[in-house]
């Protein structure tokens, strides 16, 4: 393996600029690499970073410069909590464009979560960083992030992703947070289309939504053109049948038509949980979208689809990337560390080399250098 090797994805983070000043031992492209593979490999901090880098200090030196050996963990630390995630996440979306050809025309769920750990003090939780992310659940794949501070400033997190996306032709699903106008209008002027939830945060929409919705289903949708859609799953000793209804019918919500860009269509799903041997529960959620026409197959698929992201996205980054134990806290380290395990999982996600999961992989990397470096180049 030699420099050229890593190309095909380190090429586009040559750009990144390095926040230190001068008397720089450690170059930063040596400090991108050693970290991008000790994380795929199941690194869970700088120690781990540092300790992963001296066991592999002879195949790192085949194509690194290493002119200062390996960085200690508070080299690693001070630089990606200085590094510019701006400028890191510009690079990160250009190389996510290059394997999986942009977002356009596809479902990008878009939702935030708290890195329950990475605040700086334990009496002071303010600082504990929240990130929003845009997932493609057809191809598993990370889109986006940007970090906020705290979960209420999430809309404006939402508005600056979506100004990242490629929106032409996509489908964008968000959660009852981002039901919002100025949202809507935002997918809308960028030429995509929205599925946004709705709940009590439009109380005035919600509460006309639901009347019309619900007394559709009491009645059948009599006279009014719809679509219906159902599906039932069963695992874990759970059965669950999900329908879904929706119609283009959207006058019959009055004055608060004219109030969302693009509306053309609203839409409700129906689950249906029942355990074996316990109770049986019914949720019903309500949506607004400027998806035209009635097809309730499309419409049903793309709202499970959003729950995607918290299913592959949310789940692997706890469950096999230990996201939410990280004590990652100092400057933007927190907000660096989990894109860098949003790169490693895309690119664990995107190969099917093997048939293992996520943290089967992680192994897998570690202990076969070739494997490794077919997730770098490939």
């Amino acid at each position: 393996m030699d420099g050229q090797a890593t190309a095909s994805l380190l090429r586009f983070f040559r750009d990144i600029a390095d926040p230190r000043g001068r008397n720089i031992i450690h170059k930063l492209h040596d400090i991108l690499v050693i970290a991008i593979c000790a994380v795929i490999c199941g690194a869970d901090g700088w120690v781990e970073v540092e300790e992963f880098g001296q066991s592999k200090l002879s195949w790192f030196k085949r194509f690194l410069d290493l002119p200062g050996g390996i960085p200690s963990h508070d080299t690693f630390g001070r630089v990606f909590a200085r590094l510019q995630p701006d400028a890191f996440e510009k690079c990160f979306m250009a190389w996510i464009s290059a394997v999986a050809g942009g977002s356009g025309g596809k479902l990008l769920a878009i939702d935030g979560k708290s890195i329950r750990r990475s605040f700086e003090h334990g009496w002071d939780k303010s600082g504990m960083a929240h990130l929003v992310s845009a997932f493609v659940s057809e191809n598993q794949m990370v889109f986006s992030q940007t970090a906020v501070e705290g979960k209420d400033n999430e809309i404006a997190a939402i508005s600056r992703l979506l100004n990242m996306l490629d929106l032409s032709d996509a489908t964008v699903s968000i959660d009852a947070i981002g039901c919002q106008r100025a949202i809507a209008r935002q997918i809308a002027e960028g030429q995509g289309q929205y599925i946004l939830a709705v709940k009590e945060n439009q109380p005035a929409l919600h509460a006309k939504l639901k009347a019309l919705l619900d007394e559709a289903i009491l009645e059948d949708f009599a006279g009014m053109p719809h679509g219906y859609f159902e599906q039932t799953d069963g695992d874990h000793g759970r059965v669950e049948l999900r329908r879904a209804w929706v119609t283009d019918q959207v006058q019959h919500l009055g004055g608060l038509t004219q109030q969302w860009p693009g509306l053309a269509s609203v839409g409700v799903v129906e689950s249906q949980r029942q355990v074996i041997g316990g109770k049986a529960s019914t949720e019903r959620r309500y949506f607004i979208s400027s998806v035209p026409g009635t097809d309730a197959q499309r419409f049903g698929q793309s709202v499970r689809g959003h729950w995607s992201i918290e299913n592959q996205l949310h789940w692997s980054l706890d469950m096999s990337f230990r996201e939410d134990e990280r004590r990652v806290r100092k400057g933007y380290g927190a907000e660096n560390y989990s894109r860098l395990c949003r790169l490693a999982l895309n690119l664990l996600k995107r190969d099917k080399s093997v048939k293992i999961g996520v943290h089967g992989k992680r192994l897998k990397a570690g202990w076969d250098e070739h494997y490794l470096l077919r997730l770098l180049t490939t």
